[in-house]
């Protein structure tokens, strides 16, 4: 899978918070879910998170808040 459509699969799934940020979310079962259906490692859904300044939430390991 290439960079574009990895990003592509990623913003489909972040979502703008409830919170006044202003910031895209995307919650971390997701970003597991969305590494298998794609079959990319969870690491690639975070270097495009981090790229994009999408934030983790809910973290199942407790690594973000």
């Amino acid at each position: 899978m290439d960079d574009e459509d990895l990003l592509k699969a990623v913003l489909s799934r972040a979502y703008e918070s409830d919170e006044s940020d202003g910031k895209r979310r995307l919650n971390c079962a997701q970003a597991f879910e969305l590494a298998k259906e794609l079959k990319v490692d969870v690491s690639e859904i975070g270097r495009v998170c981090n790229r994009q300044k999408i934030r983790i939430s809910n973290c199942q390991l407790g690594c973000f808040s």
